[in-house]
């Protein structure tokens, strides 16, 4: 790998960097490239300064980085994930043992602006969704599992936590609702819709028999290796998915949550029952999905009524 304006030992730092990151780490193409892009041009900006090696790197260095990169109009964001990409790589420099101190420690990310979350467009679902359901019709069990994880997902609006957490026992097919058990315990009743009750009826008849084991005990859904499945895979699963779209700045599962509480205030869903499927206890929170509705619904009247 090459690395322009680098000295000798930060190219190879980097390229050490890049091996941690697709092995023990195990981030996605995408992922790899923003940590590294974030890598270089730190690394880059440190070198202008005369910095060799790591063990030259202070906190100094990292707040002129960052302050140069606020100065050419870096959003906060951007500027959040780039002092994250710099923690990181400091952290794993010390593992290393390739510096002493880490110098990252104490560099503070700038505040996020405040921000409606990221929401999927139907049409953008429809195309997961599709795409799901294509697979797991000339797919194995881990296809339609897949497509039944993410249905159920996005007709609940369910975290990825209770997602994992749900036991077969939890689903009532007749009624087509779940009982989930949310953040401090706290037990809600869920409804989902049609075509999430078919992929998980598709699951329980032809995936999940497959892969059961006798350890499997009552879990819904389940890991390759017949163990409930893990969280972790549920996110890469989803991050992978929207990384495909293309065209979306909507970003890991909560993304599905965030359009299902959208869609369902769009399509004319009560408040008070919204904050009762997401499992919010306060109104508040669940408040903030009307802004996110109101600022489409302007969107569109901008882009087509003739006097917008």
């Amino acid at each position: 790998m090459e690395h322009e304006q680098l000295p000798v030992e930060l190219g190879k730092a980097m390229d050490a960097f890049a091996g941690y990151l697709s092995g023990e780490r195990a981030v996605s193409e995408h992922t790899k490239r923003a940590y590294l892009g974030d890598l270089h041009s730190l690394l880059a900006h440190a070198a202008s300064e005369g910095v060799a090696g790591l063990k030259d790197l202070e906190l100094g260095t990292f707040r002129r980085w960052l302050g140069t990169q606020s100065s050419a109009g870096a959003s906060r964001a951007t500027l959040a994930r780039r002092s994250a990409t710099a923690r990181v790589f400091t952290a794993w420099a010390l593992r290393e043992e390739v510096i002493d101190v880490d110098p990252a420690l104490r560099l503070k990310a700038p505040k996020r602006e405040g921000s409606l979350p990221g929401v999927l467009q139907a049409s953008q679902l429809t195309r997961i969704l599709e795409g799901l359901e294509a697979q797991a019709a000339d797919g194995g069990p881990l296809a339609v599992r897949n497509r039944a994880m993410v249905e159920l997902l996005y007709a609940t609006g369910i975290r990825v936590g209770e997602l994992a957490g749900l036991d077969v026992d939890d689903l009532d097919p007749d009624r087509r609702t779940l009982r989930v058990v949310g953040k401090g315990n706290k037990e809600r009743t869920v409804p989902f819709g049609v075509p999430a009750a078919v992929a998980v009826d598709d699951w329980l008849r032809r995936g999940r028999p497959i892969l059961v084991k006798d350890g499997s005990g009552p879990a819904l859904f389940l890991g390759a290796r017949g163990g409930r499945v893990d969280q972790r895979r549920v996110r890469a699963l989803v991050n992978t998915l929207f990384e495909a779209l293309g065209d979306t700045a909507a970003s890991g599962p909560h993304a599905l949550r965030h359009s299902a509480a959208t869609h369902l205030l769009d399509g004319g869903a009560d408040l008070r029952a919204v904050q009762e499927i997401l499992g919010h206890s306060s109104l508040a929170t669940t408040q903030i999905y009307t802004h996110v509705s109101v600022d489409r619904l302007r969107k569109s009247y901008q882009q087509a009524h003739p006097r917008a």
